[in-house]
């Protein structure tokens, strides 16, 4: 029975959205009617006519809700209940209408007879490639409540690392825009009032001074079109960025960066050994996990390095020995992902691989917030004494004539 998402007028005149089953829209109208509710839009669920309707952005499903959905699903599955009756119940308790919407429409199509991998797959901009083979292994394999598990683990690990690496940037970014804006204003409003005072004097300023006024000059008379140029050069570069060639080259000149290197390697690693654990560890064969694991790398030149493994091990190499030819993972990484092989445990020890990445690159992350912010105090401090140093001299020096 398809799913209907509309949009009603109660006998207040309040406006309500929810998602109603119905053979069809005159269906959905007439149960709406007898509620007391006046439909003002009854449109059926499809991931096509979200498309059409909604802008990117909106389309999406915030991980945190995904996983808490994929969580819900699990429990659920795991006591014993049909997975039409698993997706209804997740729908009707969720708070958010998008995920309502979709998982209404998804158990829609269950119903009509098709595997929920097929399902979920209508729903390509919701719910990742990596998911949905990830339920269809679990499906073929009759462990679907143990992947779904799985996966919300997974889901839930990606989102507390992003928040907080936002987390650890968020007081350095906004400190650096205070510092910048402070400076700009200096430059911009209190230099020009302040150097009126030496324009009648008869001798050379000193040159520090001199090249005070000229930067603040040069900032008012080009500030806005040298900011409506730095915002032209984001837009550019962002464009060039998408294509290859200039991606892999930008990429690759990250890896060889001494800090940033490093942490580009980590968050990459770390993303890989995850999914690649998830994978693994749900029943997907370990080539086609290989190839669907490189979809997660963002880095180019390891994101071909996971896929050169890949052709390794159809030839029989194994896992850690071709991802180290490239020399991008880190070393402690491929030690247990060669353990693992070994020992026939390779999903724990991806996963034991996963969690110390993260360890570390929080920690990393830490150190070098914890450097920057001092560092950028002092550059402020610095910037600050610059212009100070600059707006006295030329009064020592007044007042050395002068005696």
């Amino acid at each position: 029975m398809p799913a209907f998402e509309y949009v009603a007028l109660d006998q207040a005149g309040r406006t309500k959205k929810g998602v109603e089953e119905g053979d069809s829209s005159r269906q959905v109208r007439g149960r709406l009617r007898e509620q007391g509710l006046m439909p003002m839009s009854v449109n059926q669920i499809a991931e096509r006519q979200s498309t059409l309707r909604m802008p990117v952005m909106q389309r999406r499903i915030k991980p945190l809700e995904l996983a808490l959905a994929t969580r819900q699903m699990a429990t659920l599955a795991r006591a014993g209940m049909p997975i039409e009756e698993v997706l209804g119940t997740v729908a009707r308790q969720s708070e958010s209408q998008k995920v309502r919407s979709t998982l209404s429409a998804v158990r829609t199509r269950v119903m009509e007879g098709l595997p929920l991998a097929h399902a979920l797959g209508e729903f390509p901009s919701v719910f990742p490639a990596i998911y949905r083979t990830t339920i269809a292994a679990g499906e073929q394999a009759g462990r679907l409540d143990v992947v779904l598990e799985r996966l919300a683990d997974n889901v839930e690990a990606q989102n507390a690392m992003r928040q907080k690496i936002m987390l650890a940037m968020f007081y350095p970014a906004i400190l650096t825009a205070v510092a910048i804006l402070v400076t700009v204003a200096l430059l911009t409003y209190v230099v020009p009032e302040v150097v009126q005072v030496f324009a009648g004097m008869n001798q050379e300023l000193p040159w520090l001074t001199r090249a005070l006024i000229a930067t603040s000059d040069t900032l008012r008379d080009w500030g806005l079109l040298m900011l409506v140029a730095l915002v032209v050069g984001v837009v550019v570069a962002k464009q060039l960025l998408k294509r290859p060639g200039p991606r892999r080259a930008w990429d690759r000149w990250l890896l060889r960066l001494p800090l940033i290197g490093r942490l580009t390697r980590g968050l990459n690693t770390a993303r890989f050994a995850r999914t690649l654990n998830i994978l693994a560890g749900s029943g997907v064969p370990l080539l086609d996990a290989l190839n669907m694991s490189a979809s997660v790398v963002s880095n180019v030149p390891m994101r071909e390095a996971v896929g050169d493994a890949a052709k390794r091990v159809r030839e029989g190499a194994g896992v850690g020995h071709s991802l180290e030819r490239s020399g991008y993972f880190p070393p402690m990484t491929l030690s247990l992902i060669k353990s693992g092989e070994s020992s026939g445990t390779l999903d724990k020890m991806l996963e034991r691989a996963a969690e110390t990445q993260e360890r570390e690159l929080e920690a990393r992350i830490a150190i070098v917030m914890g450097v920057f912010e001092p560092l950028l105090i002092l550059a402020m401090g610095g910037v600050v004494l610059i212009i100070v140093l600059a707006i006295l001299l030329p009064i020592f020096e007044l007042n050395t004539l002068v005696n």
